[in-house]
């Protein structure tokens, strides 16, 4: 027999076909009590914009993916006597934009000390009156471009400076120099970054931030000009940096990149012990606690000594300088067959195997397993510097703290020198994202302290990561419960510093841990997770390439995850509302329901305890969560269970644990 339909007939037909074809396994969606909106979550425009062609949409760099490059020689000077830092600077700037630019920004970050500076009004608080300098005293600037000289148009704007042109500097490769002299008074104990302090032996000098740089512009929003505020740190430019610098010649230099003229400021013995460091696994001193007060050893005595540097590729340098420190190496293994220098310079109270003693082991020992594990550090040598700054990084070189012993030197070195993945290789913008800089570094570090000589000084229990020492998953939910919290995508100064180690630091670690742990698996998040580390290498991802390079690398869409996670402090509560034999019998199994009572969705685990003593699991995926607030399904048993727990080992951030297991009907 034929069917006749009409158009609204065959709709309804294939309305009723479908239904019936769909077995929904939760029915009870309208009569729960839950904050949690699937289609909030689940919406599918996440990404505002299409990818192009300098940001792929599948995460990667584009085929027309441009970066300007800058390449800086200096040639600084240290008057001990003044506490006086002064410096010429050639700055060679290569243009490979699209546009031509009729000016050019730099960054002066030694402003941020001047009385008047941006910075000291941005929590309300204000510097003493001892604690501040003049900021950068700019002596003359003069540009070079195609081939004349002359003085350049600027102005200082707190701790920017633009240089007007009188030409443009033209697109796709083109050139101009710019030669800067200046000096500036070095901040004493308050510099934080930088500073001076005095020891037993000698004054310890930590110069960083030291010579204006140039601001990025990029294809996000051209140049890239925030002022430094303090906890927004640095965007910089990569290209290669020729410095040297001139000191007292009883003083030790310790700086980014390899020095390249060891015999003219180390003593014959120095650059042999150096020699078996370069070939030794276990740490050589290079200057001993009773050498420091030697004065042989030093090559001369009196008058100055010039440090001269050299470093490819970076974004930057810093050195500290001292007639105080303890210095020993060792070498460093990387994959491959190639090598590093690790070493460590400090005073003699820092002297001891519970305190600085192992800090060139701890260096070896993080550098090894990042290498290994994430991308292989590309610098000659690695150094950790003892001083009071307290925890603070550049390429090639980390301040730790002087009173620093055991696991907090560990941690302290293994996060400092973990920024050279972050974002020193991997050149994000953390003046706008700090998490893209300090929550994945601390993401690695997790897994560095495990790595560490069997675990000596695992789990990672430290104030970034676990700020009360629990367990990360309970040690969120503060922050998730709190209505005054910002997200992790508030830019980095906005941050108030109750909520900057919680939001920078810690949630957006945990959920890289959740990432790789609870949604996509250890091999698949470890294979995107490369990928993206070496597709941005030396170049500038924002946020988006991350999330598309995740997603794509892993084979998910994990928009609900960045949008609940990353945008929102949206809160995860799953409830076990039932657990009840099905018929009444054990061995029809166990039907389970689970609500999920906030925000936030997550896959999740459940656990069957029996009474014979075993366990059985089961995993559910986000899936659960796509269309319903509540799921019902069974547990194959053939015994009888005491009981059923959700999350059994308490891994998601379920802000009331209180509701997740029950005694089995």
């Amino acid at each position: 027999m034929k069917l006749k339909f009409t158009a609204l007939g065959l709709l309804l037909f294939l309305a009723v076909i479908a239904n019936a074809q769909r077995k929904p396994r939760n029915t009870t969606n309208d009569t729960i009590k839950s904050n949690y909106v699937p289609s909030d979550l689940f919406s599918p425009l996440f990404y505002s914009e299409k990818g192009n062609e300098f940001h792929s949409a599948n995460g990667d760099p584009g085929p027309k993916y441009w970066q300007n490059r800058v390449d800086y020689q200096l040639k600084a000077n240290i008057d001990t006597a003044t506490k006086t830092l002064s410096c010429d600077e050639n700055i060679t700037y290569t243009n490979n934009s699209p546009d031509a630019l009729q000016f050019l920004w730099l960054q002066m970050d030694q402003n941020t000390y001047k009385k008047d500076a941006r910075s000291n009004f941005v929590t309300g608080f204000q510097p003493g009156a001892n604690q501040h300098t003049d900021g950068y005293q700019v002596e003359s600037v003069y540009i070079l471009q195609n081939g004349k000289t002359q003085k350049a148009v600027y102005v200082i704007t707190d701790t920017r400076m633009q240089i007007r042109l009188p030409m443009a500097v033209t697109a796709h490769g083109g050139k101009i120099n710019l030669l800067i002299k200046y000096h500036y008074t070095i901040p004493g104990d308050f510099g934080g970054r930088t500073d001076h302090v005095l020891t037993k032996n000698g004054r310890i000098y930590e110069i960083a931030q030291w010579f204006p740089r140039m601001c990025v512009y990029d294809d996000t929003r051209g140049w890239d000009t925030l002022p430094f505020l303090g906890a927004g740190e640095f965007y910089c430019e990569y290209g290669d940096i020729d410095y040297s610098v001139t000191v007292p010649a009883d003083m030790i230099v310790a700086g980014s990149g390899e020095l390249v003229n060891p015999a003219e400021v180390l003593t014959a013995k120095q650059i042999s012990r150096l020699t078996a460091a370069r070939n030794s696994d276990k740490t050589i001193m290079i200057r001993t606690p009773q050498e420091v007060t030697d004065a042989s050893s030093r090559p001369v005595h009196k008058g100055t000594l010039t440090w001269h540097f050299k470093m490819a590729n970076t974004r930057d340098v810093a050195f500290g300088a001292s007639n105080a420190y303890v210095w020993d190496a060792a070498r460093v293994n990387l994959p491959g067959g190639k090598k590093s220098l690790a070493m460590s310079v400090y005073p003699v109270e820092s002297v001891g195997n519970d305190a600085w003693g192992r800090a060139t082991e701890y260096l070896k020992g993080s550098i090894e397993y990042f290498s290994e594990k994430w991308f292989v550090y590309p610098y000659p040598v690695a150094i950790n510097e003892a001083g009071i700054a307290g925890g603070m990084e550049y390429p090639g070189i980390v301040f730790d703290g002087i009173n620093d012993k055991g696991k907090e030197l560990f941690w302290v070195t293994a996060h400092e020198i973990g920024h050279n993945w972050f974002p020193m290789i991997v050149g994000s913008d953390e003046r706008r994202y700090g998490w893209m800089d300090e929550g994945f570094n601390t993401f690695i570090d997790v897994y560095a302290s495990d790595a560490f000589n069997h675990g000596e000084f695992a789990p990672k229990r430290d104030g970034e990561y676990a700020p009360r020492g629990g367990n990360p998953a309970d040690e969120i939910i503060p922050t998730l419960l709190d209505p005054n919290a910002p997200t992790i995508m508030t830019a980095a100064d906005a941050i108030a510093e109750k909520y900057r180690h919680p939001i920078v630091y810690f949630k957006p670690a945990f959920g890289l841990v959740l990432l790789r742990e609870q949604i996509l698996g250890k091999d698949r998040f470890d294979y995107a997770f490369r990928n993206y580390i070496h597709k941005w290498a030396y170049k500038h991802p924002q946020p988006d390439d991350f999330f598309r390079s995740m997603e794509n690398g892993a084979g998910e869409d994990l928009s609900w995850y960045w949008k609940g996670w990353f945008y929102n402090n949206y809160k995860l509560d799953l409830e076990l509302v039932s657990a009840k034999y099905v018929s009444g019998n054990a061995k029809n199994g166990i039907q389970v329901t689970v609500v999920n009572k906030e925000q936030m969705s997550m896959p999740f685990t459940i656990e069957v305890k029996l009474k014979d003593g075993s366990k059985k699991r089961i995993s559910l995926p986000v899936e659960t969560w796509l269309q319903n607030k509540a799921t019902t399904f069974t547990i194959p048993t053939t015994t009888e269970a005491e009981s059923v727990t959700v999350d059994p080992d308490n891994a998601l951030p379920d802000i009331n644990r209180g509701n997740n297991s029950l005694k089995v009907k």
